[in-house]
């Protein structure tokens, strides 16, 4: 098996213990979490062989924690860079109920922020691995990590990988100068597989989806037209995935996806995640099982199912990290979602 490799910034989370709003009490829980490492993370613990690429500050133990803890998880680590900067931090306040979700960013002068085109050898980077997952969160960033994201994905293409984008427009990072549909079609040009929500497409790639984002409620059909829309506009792109989101309250989602492979349009199962624990990382938990499925899977259907079954699993757990294997993945694919005690 070719190895994954993704790239992108880690953060150092912080968040209030159980669904205390910050500094209800006077300590935050601290872990790791971004989009592309989180990716790497459910990759090794699938069992399929994951790379992570990224910048951080040297001869700092914060930086040589986070390289530990993927070790950890099986993720090659050999081609992180050190540069100038520092670590970057966000704080998250887990929604409950009525009371939505909340992420305030430390990422200013990151090492991530400050690299540059040049500063990662892609060629050492993609020696012997088949896949390149990026997102839409380290273009937005700075300019610099947009032309060092490009780059790769440039270097990627050009080497012959599977390039995958998760859109993930985040409108509170955009403020380096471009917008994201300023930037985004160029990275999005060149990726193979693409990953959304209607948002995404809407705020990236300037193409509407046809539905209101915010209504909490789907109509599938508007799906179809759109993602019609999106492989029309960029050739390359062999499939998009759209993440759908029934937003009922910040517990209780629903969850389902749908693939566009240019000759089916595809419908996953869906889900009624009634007790949310954690739903930051589910979007990374169902690109990485979506890349998982693509490469292990008989066919898109299956990849499509896998993925939706691993994000929805992922909504069970705190923190950005997936802790689930294939096995119990596919156990909920074929049926096993009761939560029954298993002993």
């Amino acid at each position: 098996m070719k190895p994954v490799v993704s790239f992108g910034e880690i953060m150092l989370r912080l968040a209030p213990p159980g669904f205390e709003r910050f500094l209800q009490s006077p300590q935050f829980v601290a872990t790791f979490g971004g989009g592309e490492a989180n990716v790497a993370v459910a990759l090794g613990g699938f069992g399929y062989p994951a790379r992570y690429v990224t910048v951080l500050p040297p001869g700092n133990p914060i930086s040589d924690a986070f390289i530990g803890e993927m070790r950890r998880f099986g993720v090659d680590t050999s081609q992180i860079v050190r540069g100038k900067g520092r670590f970057g931090i966000y704080f998250v306040e887990p929604g409950a109920n009525q009371r939505p979700s909340k992420v305030v960013y430390d990422r200013e002068f990151s090492s991530i922020s400050l690299a540059k085109p040049g500063d990662i050898d892609w060629n050492k980077a993609f020696d012997g691995a088949g896949w390149f997952h990026v997102t839409g969160i380290t273009p937005a960033i700075s300019q610099s990590s947009a032309e060092l994201a490009l780059e790769a994905a440039r270097a990627a293409h050009g080497l012959g990988l599977t390039v995958s984008c998760d859109l993930n427009y985040r409108k509170n990072l955009w403020k380096w100068g471009k917008k994201a549909h300023e930037v985004m079609p160029e990275l999005f040009s060149l990726t193979g597989v693409g990953i959304a929500n209607e948002e995404d497409c809407q705020m990236t790639l300037g193409i509407e989806a046809g539905v209101d984002v915010h209504s909490g409620k789907l109509e599938r059909e508007q799906y179809r037209i759109l993602t019609d829309k999106v492989l029309a506009a960029y050739p390359n792109l062999k499939a998009l995935a759209i993440t759908l989101r029934e937003s009922k309250s910040a517990s209780h989602n629903g969850w389902s996806a749908c693939l566009n492979n240019r000759s089916q349009f595809l419908l996953s199962r869906h889900y009624e995640i009634t007790h949310i624990v954690d739903r930051v990382g589910g979007g990374d938990c169902f690109a990485a099982g979506l890349i998982y499925g693509m490469l292990t899977e008989p066919d898109h259907q299956a990849a499509l199912e896998f993925a939706v079954a691993a994000s929805c699993l992922k909504h069970s757990i705190p923190g950005d990290f997936n802790r689930f294997t294939a096995a119990e993945v596919h156990a909920l694919v074929k049926g096993g979602g009761s939560g029954r005690v298993q002993r």
